[in-house]
């Protein structure tokens, strides 16, 4: 049963009328990043099926430095790497290679199997550059940042307006394609694991409601962690700022880095 409350603090197309202009954008910059791109590996498969697969942005020719991971967002049902491309831009600017892998989607894989390959591309990394020093993840790509702290897999999370209690999305629109009762839920839920010993900054916008407010505030307090607010920003815009080097949020995770 949909709960309208819920339904209208998690349903962020309809909170955000200039979504689909936004993810436009998204399109035309990721592009013309990866034409620019001159140290960019793509499609590097780390999994069977097609969208098992990652784009890797060197800052340079050296494939020596930080690396850090960015999971692309969609409530798990939604997009794929070529729309967040250019999110890599801040972090290469600073030395940083960052990875961008895809998924397959729910409702054709269970979200458990889902975060089974972003496990599974963490892994690869691993073994393929013997690090993987720091997740970040926008939305639904914050909830599988976050597991992959709670799996030892990265010492460090930055997780951007991501969701870590699901139980709620259970009333919502969010579950005809995810599919699971509350029990599930929760065991899918960050909040429901023990705490990892890494380090993790939780961010979230001023302008998304106390729902994602309260999901990255209980995260940061039960884990340890630090949280903030940047105001002005929707759940569409706020990824963005990975794309400017001097952005506060590409300085919250270069000290993650450090």
């Amino acid at each position: 049963m949909i709960d309208p409350f819920l339904e209208a603090e998690y349903n962020n197309t309809l909170k955000v009328p200039e979504a689909g202009a936004i993810a436009a954008a998204w399109v035309r910059d990721a592009s013309a990043f990866r034409a620019a791109h001159d140290h960019a590996e793509f499609g590097v498969a780390y999994g069977p099926s097609e969208r098992q697969a990652m784009d890797i942005f060197w800052p340079g020719t050296a494939r020596t430095g930080p690396l850090a991971m960015f999971i692309h967002g969609g409530y798990w049902q939604r997009l794929d790497r070529s729309f967040v491309s250019h999110f890599a831009a801040g972090l290469n600017a600073h030395g940083v290679a960052v990875a961008m892998p895809s998924y397959d989607l729910c409702p054709q894989v269970s979200l458990a199997d889902l975060t089974g390959q972003l496990r599974a591309a963490a892994r690869f990394l691993h073994a393929r550059h013997g690090r993987l020093d720091l997740a970040i993840g926008h939305s639904a790509g914050g909830h599988l940042a976050a597991m992959l702290l709670a799996s030892l897999l990265v010492p460090a999370a930055m997780p951007i307006s991501g969701l870590f209690d699901l139980r709620p999305l259970v009333h919502t629109t969010v579950n005809d394609g995810v599919r699971f009762d509350r029990a599930e839920a929760w065991r899918l839920s960050p909040l429901a694991l023990p705490r990892p010993p890494g380090r993790l900054h939780a961010l979230v916008g001023g302008a998304e409601g106390g729902e994602y407010a309260n999901q990255s505030r209980r995260l940061a307090r039960a884990w340890g962690g630090a949280w903030r607010v940047l105001a002005g920003h929707d759940h569409f815009t706020i990824p963005g700022d990975l794309a400017r080097p001097d952005s506060a949020m590409v300085e919250a995770a270069l000290r993650l880095l450090g």
